[in-house]
């Protein structure tokens, strides 16, 4: 092997592009492209043909740059057009507007019927999209139909019918899940819901950590203890909260010292609330092992919502539990650091910890 091509082999072979080629990963589909010199075609990550030598692999972002360069596209993975991903999350983005839409949910045979599918098809096709079942995906958004309803000042009872229960009992049999609380206490505000928290101290400042009965529901950081909770009082207003609890302090040491040794691991139960669309962002977050890091967009990829760049950045930013969901771990395309709701700062700290662990 020659000087030149041993020299282009090295290239592409320390290119981490090319660890998607080797697995033909289809998350990398949609974010670069490879061509072949000795075929004149470019592919997806994805594409299932023979593997090809290094040593004639170019990478490129776009169908566009790989076209100009003299390439076509392959007949196989068709990488000029949409995507089987692409396709997929369009149809389950139709249904999920039909369940939302509908007065009573949906069952899985009528979607099946309209996406011209068999049932288990749709089933999983669905979950690998959204990340959720039909029915979890229809039970979340009743959930949310309940909580602005209740928030709107409108009686129980209408709430329940509004979100489409047929009945008083089946709701009241899923109210503490979707809500954490009973639907009065909810609609006044967390009324009679408890609320423990206690606040502790590591080298990136002040920890507070509260949970409910059902699991931990904030973990703030800030430079304030008093802010911090401040802060508590003010995103469950009517709740009985309750401090300086000897045995919770114990949770709080256990985050302190995830904090402090990323490689111990955090496992907590989270009461986690959120959309179906955020839940199933900070799940791939807390599927980030640490020390590494991922974009934006490689977010909005594995949940298969590529164009949903924003609205990760979104979940990211409402995201209430710092640490136990490391949104921290979450980078801007090009490596470097955006906001962060406890501070960049403290985002740099906590990503250095992680590498050094």
């Amino acid at each position: 092997m020659s000087k030149q091509i041993e020299k282009r082999a090295h290239a592409v072979l320390s290119d981490p592009r090319w660890i998607s080629v080797m697995a033909r990963d289809p998350k990398a589909d949609g974010q670069f492209y490879h061509a072949v010199k000795t075929t004149g075609v470019y592919c997806r990550p994805s594409c299932g043909s023979r593997t090809p030598r290094p040593e004639n692999v170019s990478f490129f972002q776009t169908t566009v740059d790989a076209e100009r360069a003299g390439f076509r596209p392959c007949k196989r993975c068709k990488p000029d057009q949409r995507s089987i991903g692409d396709q997929h999350a369009e149809m389950v983005t139709s249904l999920c507007r039909q369940i939302e839409a509908a007065e009573l949910p949906p069952n899985l045979e009528m979607l099946a019927q309209s996406a011209r599918m068999s049932t288990f098809h749709l089933h999983r096709i669905f979950k690998a999209v959204t990340g959720v079942t039909p029915k979890a995906y229809a039970t979340a958004h009743r959930a949310k139909k309940v909580r602005e309803e209740l928030i709107r000042g409108g009686s129980v009872t209408e709430a329940i019918y509004e979100a489409g229960y047929n009945s008083n009992g089946r709701f009241y049999e899923e109210s503490n899940r979707l809500l954490g609380m009973t639907p009065t206490s909810f609609r006044a505000g967390g009324a009679d819901a408890v609320i423990r928290f206690a606040v502790g101290e590591c080298a990136l400042g002040a920890v507070l950590v509260a949970a409910s009965e059902r699991g931990v529901c904030a973990i703030f950081m800030g430079d304030d203890p008093d802010a911090l909770a401040r802060d508590l009082q003010d995103r469950f207003p009517r709740a009985d909260i309750i401090g300086n609890d000897s045995e919770f302090e114990q949770l709080v040491a256990k985050v302190i010292g995830f904090v402090e040794m990323p490689k111990l691991g955090l496992d907590l139960p989270l009461d986690v609330r959120g959309t179906a669309f955020q839940q199933r962002v900070w799940q791939a977050l807390r599927e980030i092992p640490a020390g590494s890091t991922v974009s934006y967009a490689e977010i909005a990829q594995r949940i298969g919502a590529p164009k949903a760049v924003r609205a990760v950045a979104g979940a990211c930013a409402a995201n209430a539990l710092a640490v136990a969901i490391p949104c921290h771990r979450v980078v801007r395309n090009d490596g470097s650091l955006s906001g962060y709701r406890w501070g960049v700062e403290r985002k740099r700290a906590l990503l250095e910890r992680e590498a050094k662990a």
